[in-house]
């Protein structure tokens, strides 16, 4: 009788044995199958990230660079125009000789025949980046940040704006202490042949001066200044118009190309004119609606 118990002690440790060993067998080759096997299997979140693209750079550097009488870089973006035009020369629309991290006149025909495949046209497709298109270029080889918006179209003073130049507009009015009053507005393609195409999209405005002093035609360029836009006071001997202030938002993605010139030379210390003298206005430094409110 112990002989027997003994016996089936023996093979009840045995079957025990086995099945651990099974276990651990089992357990090797489920991480076995938990282990990649190539760097292809690598999870997505173990990938390289993504280039950042700074909107708000590149689109800077895409008002100047086309007006520089030389290939100087716009400070800060080169590392963003870099990866726009990587992405431009991989969709076989610019060649690798200019990418460079300078957005000059190639680089715009380049972005706007990418917008063209996009079906955007006219002053949607001048090679000026906006959200949508760039979103659309990063897919896969860029994330964007810093991002720009014109915004909705409103009504002011009987013309048509954006959003972003009313902020702006009601800004500077609060820093004059006084409403400022249109003579022209934005989006009126063709509406008045003096304007050189400047008003043709957005961003674009012109401020009535009527009865104001010297002084104060000053203080209003001043102010529109420092919220962002580039402002000149206009007189007669300079075209056959009236006296007025003439402003464009920088960086306002819906500018038409006459205007991106005009914030290009402002940059350069020109006055937006086709003579391409030197700046009239009061001199402050520079700076964009975005950059304006991060320290107000």
């Amino acid at each position: 009788m112990a002989s027997a118990t003994k016996t089936r002690t023996t093979a009840t440790r045995l079957l025990t044995a086995v099945a651990v060993l099974s276990g651990l067998v089992l357990s090797a080759a489920q991480a076995h199958a938990a282990t990649p096997s190539s760097p292809t299997e690598v999870p997505a979140a173990t990938a390289a990230a993504l280039p950042v693209v700074d909107m708000e750079a590149t689109v800077l550097a895409a008002q100047i660079d086309p007006r520089r009488p030389d290939n100087t870089l716009t400070p800060g973006a080169k590392d963003s125009v870099l990866a726009v035009e990587r992405a431009l020369q991989a969709r076989n629309l610019l060649d690798a000789r200019w990418v460079d991290g300078y957005f000059g006149t190639t680089t715009i025909t380049a972005y706007a025949a990418f917008q063209r495949s996009l079906g955007y046209t006219g002053l949607d497709a001048n090679g000026l980046p906006g959200s949508s298109s760039l979103t659309a270029l990063g897919q896969g080889r860029f994330t964007l940040t810093h991002q720009i918006s014109a915004g909705a179209k409103l009504q002011r003073d009987g013309y048509t704006v954006d959003t972003r130049t009313q902020k702006m507009l009601t800004e500077a009015e609060r820093l004059l202490g006084f409403h400022l009053t249109l003579d022209q507005g934005s989006y009126n393609p063709g509406g008045d042949p003096t304007s050189a195409g400047t008003h043709d999209g957005g961003g674009v405005v012109d401020i009535n001066v009527d009865g104001m002093s010297s002084t104060t035609r000053t203080a209003v360029a001043r102010a529109l200044r420092q919220v962002g836009f580039a402002a000149w006071v206009r007189n007669p001997n300079q075209g056959d118009w009236p006296w007025h202030i003439h402003a464009a938002a920088i960086s306002d993605t819906d500018l038409a190309t006459q205007a991106q010139n005009q914030v290009g030379d402002y940059y350069l210390g020109l006055n937006g004119l086709a003579n391409h003298a030197a700046d009239d206005g009061p001199r402050i430094p520079i700076q964009t609606w975005e950059e304006y409110q991060r320290t107000h």
